[in-house]
């Protein structure tokens, strides 16, 4: 595994948005000429809320928060997001505009703030963006972990040329069906793209490492978000993840919630039950998962942002074990 940090000309922003391939939809629109593909962005980069954030999981948020930054646009259309003010509802040029630069003056504030690392949510859409943001922010003494927070829809190719710039990876894993991703995300191939998505990550990084005080500085840590009525689905995404590496750290999330427009399909319209979760939770122990994150069900009820305010999540602190 060859972890040098790449050679910076080579993810320069630029360079990658004349002809958009961020992402797996290879929309191929000039977003340096102000086109929008699927994620409804061009070159800007649309910020909706910066801030810390201490709902993460315990190695992510600690004590003193990550250090979030959310990006605008997405490039899926989950009917469940619980963020899809930002995500799909405002248009993405509503929010306030930032360069590379001054998004790494952003990233220095965090961390004078004492954020552990600084979290970037939804970047697929801003990986080359992102980067170059990174690699200003590093050059004027950025010095903790960075953290990509992603639904797990991301192009192996765009990884591939950010190798060195991502110290944890915080993807999502929510489905191994595509079926399933084209009814409740608007995508056809979700599932055939995350595993490779996964095994990038974990060529990059590895396993999730902790340091003395117990906060990650290094890894993959998998999070897959448990479907009221579709277990299956869980038990594939668990049972995926075991033959991957069996020491992955995964988090078993029972914060489903139906938002959105979740409403309008009657099989996930309501919440995830104990008995649901319970039974997940046991399949991904008898399948040798023990670093695991455990959630209560009572996260439904604070992993409710409202981005209408300065503080989305309120003082909602993370709930795993």
């Amino acid at each position: 595994m060859n972890d040098a940090a790449p050679n910076l000309t080579d993810v320069a922003w630029l360079d990658h948005l004349g002809c958009c391939e961020s992402c797996p939809r290879r929309c191929r629109v000039n977003r340096l000429a102000g086109e929008v593909g699927f994620c409804r962005v061009d070159a800007g980069i649309p910020v909706a809320h910066i801030g810390l954030h201490f709902g993460e999981e315990p190695p992510i948020s600690g004590t003193r928060g990550s250090g979030t930054i959310f990006f605008a646009g997405c490039n899926l259309r989950c009917v469940f997001c619980q963020n899809s003010q930002i995500s799909q509802e405002t248009p993405p040029e509503h929010f306030r505009r930032f360069t590379p630069a001054a998004l790494a003056v952003e990233m220095r504030r965090l961390q004078d703030q004492g954020a552990h690392n600084i979290n970037f949510v939804s970047p697929s859409h801003m990986v080359f963006q992102m980067a170059e943001a990174i690699r200003l922010a590093r050059q004027a003494g950025l010095v903790i972990p960075v953290v990509y927070n992603t639904n797990g829809y991301d192009s192996v190719a765009a990884l591939r040329r950010i190798r060195g710039l991502v110290d944890i990876y915080l993807p999502d894993l929510k489905y191994l069906d595509n079926a399933l991703g084209k009814r409740f995300s608007g995508v056809d191939d979700y599932g055939d793209v995350v595993p490779d998505v996964l095994r990038e990550m974990l060529d990059q990084v590895g396993g999730l490492r902790l340091d003395e005080n117990g906060m990650a500085v290094r890894g993959v840590l998998v999070r897959h978000l448990v479907l009221p009525g579709y277990l299956d689905n869980s038990r594939r995404c668990l049972e995926f993840l075991a033959r991957l590496a069996p020491e992955i750290s995964v988090s078993i999330m029972a914060q489903y919630t139906p938002r959105h427009r979740a409403g309008a399909y009657p099989e996930i319209n309501r919440r995830l039950s104990a008995a649901e979760y319970d039974r997940i939770v046991d399949e991904a122990l008898d399948l040798g998962l023990e670093n695991a994150f455990i959630q209560e069900l009572e996260a439904a009820e604070n992993y409710l942002p409202d981005f209408t305010r300065e503080n989305p999540f309120g003082n909602a602190a993370a709930d795993f074990k």
